[in-house]
């Protein structure tokens, strides 16, 4: 083989090496960014179904007294008819 064969094989070598190491750095890099762009989704998505979850625990204690008031005001109804027909001449 001759120099200059020798030296273009070693330079085309070190040429692939610089080349496949900075693709792996730079795939390195993009999974960081992509790593910490989904850390950030997810802590915004547990954010808001936290608050979700609070806004339907209260809901649902709304939905448990809603029928309690109901009978209360069903109860009230019937004593003001009663004392309306008591005290109607």
């Amino acid at each position: 083989m001759s120099d200059a064969v020798l030296v273009a094989v070693i330079s085309g070598a070190c040429s692939m090496i610089v080349g496949i190491v900075s693709a792996v750095i730079s795939a390195k890099a993009t999974g960081n960014d992509v790593q910490k762009k989904m850390e950030i989704t997810q802590a915004v998505t547990d954010t808001k179904l936290e608050e979700l979850t609070r806004e339907v625990r209260k809901h649902n204690g709304f939905a448990e007294r809603i029928p309690v008031i109901e009978e209360k005001i069903a109860v009230a109804n019937h004593r003001i008819e009663d004392l309306e027909r008591i005290g109607a001449p």
